[in-house]
């Protein structure tokens, strides 16, 4: 199912903003993923053995804390951070959709287990202060020279003291957190990923081929900008994408050798469609331009294709490459959000 791009707007799917999708399910996920990660890690209170105080603050206070604090976040910031998808799709737009898919998917995994647990005590803390300050100023029309009233201050200190009480509760497990669920959670998923990504990466990369021939050099997989004209509806491909996806998917599983010829030839095809429609687009477009992001990340990720597939490159390289890749990704994001006008 492919999307389009409206004119001044963002990815659409079928009339739906996918930027607010997908904050509509990070509003619900992180709640969930918060009192998931309190009632499995193991969290333990450094300052008590009982078992029912433990219970009540480490199982129930503190996700519930920690979870009332992203929500207030991701609601108070819903629109910049929907417009900041928006402005970093634009801003990777030379990426083909499918990679983009892959480097999201490594980037979920980097943010949840290292930036996700190190950051939740400081945005609980903010969000508190943030709510203390709209609950005590929201009649206020205009500031004068005094500034704040002392009862904004209090207000402000005194919800302060619930997350930090809560981050206080759990501070030496939660530093160990990123470590467990590397070692837990990332390690004996990342060959997984690989299997998934690549797969499905390869299986596109076909499809796409195909698109581009029918299109005449205009793939809707691989464009910058698409026009109704061009956006033909072609299922057939579609279904032989994910019919192949799972042809690929299974070949890895089993460990059939001929899998890696697939992967070269979509590497190849990757780097074939990528030019014609960076050369079709730009003499279509007198605007079109290159974004250098873009390039650098396609560049990483295809260089980084050819390598993996060596037998001769170790698990370590695969590993650090992956994660720089992510690590790339999430630092664009929080650039455009923290540089993205009002």
């Amino acid at each position: 199912m492919s999307s389009t791009i409206k004119e001044g707007g963002g990815r659409q799917l079928k009339g739906v903003l996918l930027s607010r999708l997908v904050i509509l399910i990070s509003i619900i996920l992180v709640p969930i993923i918060i009192f998931l990660i309190f009632n499995i890690v193991g969290f333990t209170l450094w300052f008590s053995d009982d078992p029912v105080l433990d219970f009540w603050l480490i199982r129930v206070l503190c996700p519930f804390v920690f979870s009332v604090s992203w929500l207030f976040f991701l609601i108070l910031f819903a629109n910049r951070f929907a417009e900041t998808i928006d402005s970093m799709d634009k801003t990777v737009g030379i990426i083909p959709l499918r990679l983009k898919i892959f480097y999201g998917i490594n980037a979920l995994f980097i943010l949840f287990i290292f930036v996700f647990p190190l950051i939740t005590p400081l945005i609980s803390i903010l969000s508190f202060a943030s709510l203390a300050w709209r609950l005590t100023t929201f009649k206020k029309e205009m500031w004068d020279d005094t500034g704040p009233s002392f009862l904004t201050k209090f207000t402000i200190v005194l919800f302060s003291l619930l997350p930090i009480f809560c981050t206080i509760c759990i501070i030496p497990d939660y530093l160990d957190l990123p470590l467990f669920l590397w070692n837990t959670v990332w390690i004996p998923l990342t060959e997984y990923v690989y299997t998934f990504s690549y797969a499905l990466c390869t299986a596109l990369a076909i499809g796409s081929f195909l698109v581009l021939l029918a299109n005449r050099g205009v793939s809707e997989y691989e464009q910058l900008f698409a026009t109704p004209s061009e956006s033909k509806s072609m299922m057939h491909v579609k279904i032989f994408e994910f019919l192949f996806f799972i042809f690929l998917f299974i070949l890895a599983l089993l460990d059939f050798a001929v899998v890696d010829f697939f992967y070269y030839l979509g590497f190849f095809i990757v780097v074939l469609v990528s030019i014609v429609n960076f050369f079709s687009g730009k003499a279509r477009m007198k605007k079109f331009k290159g974004h250098v992001f873009g390039y650098i990340l396609a560049a990483i990720f295809m260089g980084s294709n050819f390598f993996l597939f060596n037998p001769e490159v170790s698990e370590a390289i695969s590993l650090w490459s992956l994660v720089a890749l992510a690590t790339i990704f999430i630092a664009i994001f929080f650039y455009t959000f923290l540089t993205l006008e009002d």
